[in-house]
């Protein structure tokens, strides 16, 4: 009976391991105490899947902070800023790669595939010396192992790392990182033969990359790598586990003829044509890791369905060597069901988190082996029942308000430059405007308010007065800082998409629900059960208050359809797009509400956008067109006169800038500080533009505070590649994580640097 989990949430329940992550580096804990934090959780998961049953249980998929930053301390890839001076890699330098520290910035951050979650990236280069620096894959085998569990210890496989690396700053961008094959597999050479030495059977390699488009030398990599690891890994299985997508035919033949290799695991919730692969052909003794329970989503399984799916590969595999799994790790779905006790039972009962799903896993596995739990599986099936009929999800007026959009593509009728023009007649603004993108710091204090009126502790009187007060404090620190187009810094809002999604009907809410993003923030995804509808206006009143305590242009502050989609579990019975669809009218019925009441810039953040961009190319130009055509559905009916932001996060832009243009705004926002360079490129390589423009002149996900010369020079060199006309100076994200002593001199750096050179140019003229 044999079944496997990828990979698990580092959390904790109750989010455990952040609040002694962010204890630790606010100075109030010590490292010992942070360590014991983790050590308990991890016994508790390894506890959790022995009891359940799982068969092959991983180790090292843990991580303080990211397992692609756990990888690059394996390899002792440190850059050289942080000063690292060989031997074991300590939480100083990692933490300090990680987040930065007071001398020296974080190292680059980016999505992990088409997930919410971000890695940290590998900054490498031809000179780097590699070493082995971090004993934690076999550290965590043997702690397992002392607890009496036998693990498969996971390790981020040798071409996936370097694929998913940069070239470091002064390396030319043409380098090759592949030529570092051969100096990174010496390092993992050494790991495995210490997890073999510990007493490993198993051992993981992820080579998610293997589902992306390849060039043929990028798949010869794979043949490379594994057979320089083949005399090292013998007498040990090898799993080589891919994940997020199909696998296309010809990754599938490169890697079921890999060397040493006894296993391998796919994702067949995302990878269904995977199965006709396996299907067609599947290496003779090989383990198939069948990976049929969704890790990336929160609904229960249809096991009936998956159960089929198994008796069928059975067939093509072999009884003996079919493993059931998860699509993928369960990091990118909540952690457990059994803490969400006040959720609607029945909404309940269609739902499965991490932990119930590693008892799917073994129910599947169970049942394979003849031992099928009826109960279980009845109950199933019922829940699946009462999903399909419930009148709760459907509403047939949301239906067909959707289906009506098809026959137009929703453009706003006049041009972006005359729109402008227009925009800049009743605004005024001076050239080289500032804006911040919408939140600001959430102290202790505002979040106990909000929690306290949550909890009916405080009436709603006093809630609106303590938040319009929290407001007013915001709109006159913008005043002083002399920002020119303001927010109301959101203090009413936990989150960007849960404060749309508990005004909008078709969303239910977790308590603890929550997934890692990066580091130690979470989100709690909303999730979207039923059709869509805004019932009443969502953010008027807070708009137009704050509207009324300044002459300024007060920005309106919305979440677009494609990132309310993008960052909610998302139900899984219709197609998404049509999920969207529903969506982009409700948020159109709160962008004209807003204009009616008097406010003339209206923010609409489509942060996630690229996040759903499918992994292939093949798939992706009908995945920008439903989105970008999500967006212009909200803002289409606004006046010329009413000027439409968006902010988009991390883009790593260039490949979708023709869809970004397309999105038709008036001003597009873009956080993209630690990658400069490579957001600018594109428009130096001739894009041309014409809509207003503010690439984030600071970063934000960073406590350093910079200075005006060091913003000026941001500035100048947007300059360089951008007209004058059309920049904005603002910070790269929200401000909601930072605290007032980093936002107050940062803030004021940025307005004094927008001043400097508007007198600059204004003497060059």
């Amino acid at each position: 009976m044999a079944s496997h989990i990828v990979g698990y949430p580092r959390m904790g329940p109750k989010r455990e391991l952040k609040f002694a992550l962010e204890s630790f580096w606010d100075g109030k804990s010590s490292a010992e105490d942070l360590q014991k934090v983790a050590a308990d959780l991890r016994e508790s998961i390894w506890k959790q899947m022995t009891d359940a049953g799982i068969k092959y249980i991983p180790s090292n998929t843990f991580s303080y902070y990211d397992q692609m930053l756990d990888t690059t301390a394996m390899l002792g890839a440190v850059p050289p800023r942080y000063g690292w001076n060989g031997g074991e890699i300590g939480f100083d330098v990692y933490f300090s790669m990680a987040r930065g520290n007071a001398s020296v910035p974080a190292m680059e951050m980016t999505k992990w595939f088409d997930t919410n979650y971000h890695f940290i990236v590998p900054e490498l280069g031809p000179d780097v010396n590699f070493s082995y620096a971090s004993h934690k894959a076999v550290t965590e085998y043997k702690e397992a192992k002392a607890l009496g569990v036998d693990t498969i210890p996971v390790l981020i496989g040798p071409v996936s790392y370097l694929l998913l690396s940069k070239p470091a700053k002064g390396v030319e961008k043409t380098f090759s990182l592949l030529s570092l094959l051969g100096k990174i597999l010496p390092i993992y050479k050494e790991v495995i033969s210490e997890l073999k030495e510990a007493g490993a059977s198993w051992i993981q390699f992820d080579e998610p990359t293997l589902v992306m488009d390849l060039e043929s030398h990028k798949l010869e990599a794979f043949t490379e790598a594994y057979s320089e690891l083949e005399s090292t890994v013998s007498g040990l299985n090898v799993l080589i586990e891919t994940y997020f997508a199909d696998i296309p035919a010809k990754q599938y033949k490169t890697l079921t003829s890999l060397k040493g290799v006894t296993a391998l695991g796919f994702d067949l919730v995302r990878g269904t044509k995977t199965l006709d692969l396996i299907k067609g052909e599947f290496p003779k003794g090989k383990y198939l890791f069948a990976g049929v329970v969704d890790g990336r989503n929160i609904w229960a399984n249809d096991l009936a369905a998956s159960l089929s799916t198994l008796e069928a590969l059975e067939g093509t595999v072999g009884k003996d060597k079919l493993v059931v799994s998860t699509s993928c790790s369960l990091l990118h779905t909540a952690v457990d069901l059994v803490n969400e006790t006040k959720l609607d039972k029945e909404i309940k009962s269609w739902l499965a988190f991490a932990a119930q799903k590693v008892v799917e896993v073994n129910a599947l596995a169970k049942a394979l082996a003849g031992e099928k739990d009826e109960e279980f599986f009845s109950a199933n099936v019922a829940a699946h029942t009462s999903r399909k009929s419930s009148p709760r999800v459907n509403n047939e007026a949301v239906q067909k308000a959707a289906a009506a959009l098809k026959g137009s593509d929703h453009r706003r009728v006049t041009n972006v430059s005359a729109r402008l023009d227009a925009q800049q007649k009743k605004l005024n603004l001076p050239i080289l405007p500032t804006t911040t993108i919408g939140s600001f710091p959430q102290t202790m204090e505002l979040r106990k308010v909000r929690r306290e009126y949550k909890a009916k502790k405080v009436s709603e009187v006093d809630y609106v007065e303590a938040i319009k007060k929290e407001i007013s404090k915001v709109v006159k620190l913008q005043e002083e800082f002399d920002i020119d187009v303001l927010v109301h810094g959101e203090p009413e809002r936990n989150d960007m998409v849960e404060y749309f999604g508990e005004q909008l009907s078709g969303f239910v809410f977790s308590a603890n629900g929550w997934v890692q993003s990066y580091g130690s923030r979470c989100v709690k995804p909303p999730i979207i059960y039923g059709d869509v509808s805004r019932p009443k206006s969502m953010t008027v009143f807070w708009s137009a208050l704050a509207q009324s305590m300044t002459s300024r242009p007060m920005k309106g502050m919305l979440t677009g359809p494609v990132t309310i989609l993008n960052w909610s579990f998302v139900r899984n019975d219709q197609p998404r797009f049509e999920t969207c669809y529903q969506i982009a009218l409700a948020i159109k019925d709160e962008v004209e509400d807003l204009e009616k009441n008097g406010i003339t810039v209206i923010q609409i953040d489509e942060a996630a956008l690229r996040e759903g961009l499918p992994l292939r190319k093949s798939e992706q130009a009908f995945y920008l067109d439903w989105a970008v055509h999500s967006f212009r559905i909200t803002n289409c009916g606004v006046q010329d006169t009413t000027q439409i932001h968006t902010h988009m996060c991390y883009s790593n832009f260039n490949d979708i800038i023709h869809s970004i243009i397309d999105m038709d705004a008036d001003v597009i926002t873009i956080e993209n500080s630690r990658s400069d360079e490579k957001l600018l490129s594109v428009f130096r390589e001739g894009v041309k533009y014409g809509a207003g423009i503010g690439p984030g002149v600071y970063d934000i996900h960073s406590p350093r505070i910079p200075s005006t010369e060091e913003i000026a020079d941001r500035i100048n060199k947007m300059l360089a590649v951008l007209e004058t006309n059309i920049l904005w100076v603002n910070p790269d994200c929200g401000l909601k994580t930072r605290k007032y002593t980093e936002v107050k001199p940062a803030l004021k750096n940025m307005v004094d640097a927008a001043k400097l050179l508007r007198t600059q140019l204004a003497s060059a003229k």
